[in-house]
């Protein structure tokens, strides 16, 4: 009987080191059905064959591209009727906010261990529901791309710089991140704009429906129904609507206010000038060739060509910790 099925890109960054310790621990318990793909292409295919071994878990083993086209698939193929199975995402991508919120973390053979042990003694216990934010241009038919995690004006700016400047020098992701934070501190401080620091950020307009609209240039632009953001930051799960978005004015002081209230976890406890934290089913991103990244995929918005995000409905996740 098949517990576990694991679906892996070998070509995902974090796999090239840890990918030959998953494929033995996998042919060493049979009851894991290990499916790999070369191309996001490729998805729907191993959903198909996956859907046929009927596991009790599907786990996700690849960069943060992977995790995105798989959620797209596993919400909108049908492969399985209707009842996915709870989804498991291993530590894998340049981020792992996905696998985080789950409280997967660390080795990715000790988490497989965990997941594995979870299925074979009943999944019930760590069941959570997370609805996905559902990405298109708002036009009637067009099929959304579905994910977790949207970063979008300066932190797309930052992730995109992150990705293009510095990860290219071969540093880890934690000193890669540090060096990153400290070019957007150094042009909000200084007010300078060159080739190997962040650009600024562009002018958007978000608009959530029956809740008004925010409109300015923005640092931090965040939409996810995650329950814990970047810097530790909890989000919760209550009030209005099921995607939450937190967008900070791009100034130095906004910045400071955001970094120490989320040291002492006062995000969201009390108005904080510069910070803005709300709520809703459905959000309108406009701007000029304003960039958002959805876990990992980058989308523009255009005069006249907004993104639309909404909420979709409950998909289950695995929990590690009860």
């Amino acid at each position: 009987m098949v517990c576990v099925a694991l679906l892996s890109n070998p070509k995902s960054t974090g796999n090239r080191q840890t990918l030959p310790r998953v494929r033995s621990y996998c042919a060493n318990h049979p009851d894991i059905f290990h499916y790999e793909v070369e191309h996001v292409d490729q998805i729907g295919r191993a959903f198909q064959t996956i859907a046929r071994v009927n596991p009790a878990v599907i786990v996700i083993n690849g960069g943060d591209g992977t995790v995105q086209a798989s959620l797209t698939e596993l919400y909108q193929g049908e492969h399985f009727q209707g009842r996915v199975p709870p989804i498991a995402v291993l530590p894998n991508g340049k981020t792992n906010l996905i696998a985080l919120d789950l409280g997967i973390h660390g080795d990715p053979i000790k988490a497989l261990e965990r997941i594995l042990e979870i299925a074979k003694s009943g999944v019930e216990d760590h069941v959570v529901a997370r609805e996905l934010i559902a990405l298109s241009d708002g036009q009637a038919g067009s099929r959304p791309v579905l994910g977790m995690f949207l970063g979008g004006a300066g932190l797309a700016d930052t992730m995109l710089y992150c990705r293009n400047q510095i990860y290219p020098l071969g540093l880890s992701n934690g000193l890669s991140h540090f060096i990153t934070a400290l070019a957007v501190l150094f042009s909000l401080l200084f007010g300078i704009r060159a080739r190997f620091l962040p650009p600024s950020s562009k002018p958007v307009r978000i608009s959530l429906i029956r809740d008004g609209e925010l409109a300015g240039r923005f640092s931090v632009l965040i939409v996810t129904t995650l329950e814990k953001l970047l810097l530790g930051v909890q989000t919760g799960g209550g009030g209005r609507g099921r995607m939450k978005l937190m967008a900070v004015d791009q100034s130095l002081p906004a910045l400071l206010r955001l970094f120490w209230a989320s040291i002492f976890r006062r995000i969201g406890k009390a108005r904080m000038q510069g910070i803005h934290l709300e709520q809703g089913d459905m959000i309108r991103i406009e701007g000029d060739r304003s960039s958002v990244i959805l876990d990992g995929e980058l989308f523009e918005a255009s005069e006249g060509k907004p993104i639309v995000l909404r909420s979709t409905e409950p998909v289950p996740f695995l929990r590690l910790a009860a």
